[in-house]
């Protein structure tokens, strides 16, 4: 199930803490699969962390966005992680994007 870190707004506050939510869609060994809720101009995509480290990957293709600290052979290992769980993935994707009424 996706779970949402980061801080909510109060009931009254301002929506532009919004951004903040980031649901964690998937959890496989030291990382965490999740995107941002106000990254909706974007392609499907998913933010992938262990540590300190981040890797943003595009999902339809899966390819490569983004890296920040992994070594290659962990980024192999992680793409081939974001490929198994393709189809997952893009669904969380779109059914979280549906119910922001985006």
């Amino acid at each position: 199930m996706m779970r949402s870190f980061g801080s909510r707004p109060e009931r009254g506050a301002s929506t532009a803490l919004t951004w903040l939510r980031m649901p964690t869609v998937l959890r496989v060994g030291p990382y965490r699969f999740y995107f941002y809720s106000h990254e909706t101009t974007e392609p499907p995509h998913i933010h992938v962390d262990r540590e300190n480290r981040s890797a943003k990957f595009w999902l339809m293709p899966v390819a490569l966005a983004r890296n920040l600290g992994f070594r290659p052979t962990e980024l192999r290992k992680i793409q081939l992680l974001v490929e198994q769980h393709q189809v997952q993935l893009r669904e969380a994707w779109h059914e979280h994007f549906k119910t922001q009424g985006r």
